[in-house]
């Protein structure tokens, strides 16, 4: 099963996909997760992507593809994996889509995280709080400054592909500004009749 989860910046993506995973035993690909490694590392990929993401941009279609192409043809992804802030484009989705049929394989479903915009500043200092309270360190663009920056990008670049998805009937929605526990049983529900139909 390959499932997509899809929202704007803070909406809970990567905590859902993080349950998903676990609950069904697919891997999360999370092309954040992947940048900010190849950023730690210091990579090629990682030098490229470091500025554009520490000001809220978009990394080049070209970088995430070529990770995401890499990463699903790992053994892991077999039976399937959850995409988590990818594709972010039309561009992407159709690249995506062209990538998936050349190894026979297609989404099943898209879910949407509906979430309330003003709540998004506050859901993203808290985080950054939690983080830094946990002696952790506080990702670059987890602040509210970059977080409208990326949230200007998400209704420009990404909300396309909620019509897009709801186009090939993919898409289901749950809100994404219940407690974490109520948003994953929405999800499970999803899932359940979408494994049982």
């Amino acid at each position: 099963m390959i499932l997509m989860l899809l929202g704007p910046p803070g909406a809970g993506k990567g905590t859902q996909s993080q349950l998903i995973s676990e609950r069904l035993g697919l891997p999360q690909l999370s092309t954040g997760d992947m940048l900010r490694a190849a950023v730690k590392a210091g990579s090629p990929v990682g030098l490229k992507a470091k500025k554009i993401m520490a000001e809220g941009g978009l990394v080049s279609d070209e970088i995430v593809i070529g990770i995401i192409a890499d990463r699903i043809s790992e053994p892991d992804c077999a039976k399937g994996f959850i995409l988590d802030g990818f594709p972010r484009t039309l561009a992407q989705a159709d690249a995506l889509d062209d990538l998936l049929k050349s190894k026979g394989r297609h989404i099943d479903c898209v879910i949407e995280l509906k979430v309330d915009d003003t709540k998004l500043i506050e859901r993203i200092e808290c985080r950054a709080r939690e983080t830094i309270a946990a002696g952790g360190t506080v990702r670059a663009d987890d602040n509210p400054e970059a977080l409208k920056t990326r949230l200007i990008a998400y209704y420009r670049e990404t909300a396309p592909l909620i019509g897009f998805y709801y186009a090939h009937r993919l898409l289901k929605t749950v809100n994404g500004m219940a407690p974490i526990p109520e948003v994953s049983q929405q999800i499970g529900e999803v899932l359940n009749h979408f494994q049982h139909a």
